[in-house]
């Protein structure tokens, strides 16, 4: 068993095609078969069901395919830890970032980081805070930035935080909250609410605040996003509550501070493991020690 078979299988798990694996990882397509072939005959198992359609795993694929990962992931850690004991820095550095991240200019952050370590291929996703951390405990990125309510746990990964910020709401021009400055929680819970996916980091910094006011709220359009959060209320659908810093930047929207306001840390997130040597890098950047 060769990790280059183990590659070309996670190839076609995640393309949905051989054609496509074989363009993915700069081999012919008959190559690639080949090699995918040769394995299955050694495991004593079909990895995958083909068709004129499709290709799918099969049971004994589904099992190979996140054992093959954490193997790839394994052989590529180790090859960075050794070129890092040369004192040079390579591999990946796979970065997750919620949407609403304020606390740290990423974009910047990961061009500085470029310049000094040109060897690492860099990658970066966004998704919700809860999917985020996640991925961080499965290995699948390396670092990630989350947003979270004050006191919030986290299992399986190490932290710091970085920021600690009130949510303010965010009206459309013409509501009739557009012209005042600030309102209360009591009057928000009249509105209806365009907000995060319900059970999500995000939504829970507001559901946290109002049930501790023992309010409830209507939540009529629920997105992933706060680009399109911002649509909808612009649109006059409903009222938002984003952080600060993020509301500030969201063209034709009136913001107005809400009391109690509803609270939220953003922190940054690595493997309970041990960072990689791309990741620590990284993390240093920021003034992160993650000994």
């Amino acid at each position: 068993m060769e990790l280059q078979q183990m590659r070309y299988v996670v190839a076609v798990a995640e393309t949905g095609g051989f054609t496509r694996a074989a363009e993915r990882c700069h081999v012919v397509q008959s190559a690639l078969s080949h090699q995918i072939a040769r394995l299955e005959k050694e495991l004593g198992a079909r990895l995958f069901d083909r068709t004129s359609r499709s290709v799918r795993l099969t049971a004994a694929g589904e099992a190979f395919v996140p054992v093959a990962r954490q193997a790839l992931e394994a052989a590529e850690r180790a090859r960075a830890e050794v070129a890092a004991a040369t004192g040079e820095v390579r591999g990946r550095l796979a970065v997750g970032a919620i949407t609403t991240v304020a606390a740290v200019d990423l974009a910047c952050e990961l061009g500085a980081f470029r310049q000094r370590c040109p060897q690492v291929r860099i990658s970066l996703q966004t998704e919700m805070s809860d999917r985020l951390l996640e991925q961080v405990r499965q290995g699948v990125l390396d670092v990630a930035f989350v947003g979270l309510v004050p006191g919030a746990r986290t299992v399986g990964v190490r932290e710091r935080e970085l920021a600690r910020g009130e949510l303010v709401a965010v009206v459309p021009p013409g509501h009739p909250l557009a012209g005042r400055e600030r309102t209360t929680l009591a009057r928000m819970a009249r509105e209806t609410f365009v907000d995060f996916t319900a059970g999500s980091a995000a939504r829970r910094q507001r559901d946290d605040a109002f049930r501790a006011a023992g309010l409830t709220s209507e939540v009529a359009f629920e997105v992933t996003t706060v680009e399109f959060l911002a649509k909808l209320v612009r649109a006059g659908l409903g009222v938002g509550m984003v952080p600060e810093a993020i509301a500030a930047e969201l063209a034709g929207l009136h913001i107005v501070r809400v009391r109690p306001a509803p609270e939220r840390t953003e922190r940054v997130v690595w493997s309970g493991l041990g960072p990689s040597p791309a990741a620590v890098a990284f993390l240093s950047g920021l003034g992160v020690d993650v000994a």
